[in-house]
């Protein structure tokens, strides 16, 4: 059974496209190289003059979670330009027990 990390973000609609790539080149790379991670996806969704920002990561444990996280799974892992783009830094994340999948 895997564990879903959530997290969520917005930006100035003007800023999406620029913010989708940069969290390619920062987060999902981070991802892809933690050992114990098993995948992840990145949603979007314009809202008026926003575009929202959902990661989804799938992980093998919380053990997982922790090499790349740290300590305290329940913080947002930022990185230097987030400020830049984002509209606040959210300080946690949720995580969920994948209890089924097809």
């Amino acid at each position: 059974m895997s564990i879903a990390r959530i997290w969520h973000g917005a930006v100035p609609k003007a800023k999406g496209g620029a913010y989708l790539e940069y969290l390619k080149e920062t987060g999902m790379k981070d991802y892809a190289q933690t050992p114990g991670n098993a995948g992840a996806a990145i949603w979007t969704r314009d809202d008026g003059d926003k575009t929202d920002f959902l990661v989804i990561s799938y992980w093998e444990s919380m053990d997982a979670i922790k090499k790349f996280a740290g300590e305290d799974t329940s913080k947002a892992r930022y990185y230097p330009k987030d400020a830049e783009f984002l509209l606040g830094l959210e300080e946690t994340v949720e995580h969920y027990r994948v209890a089924f999948e097809l």
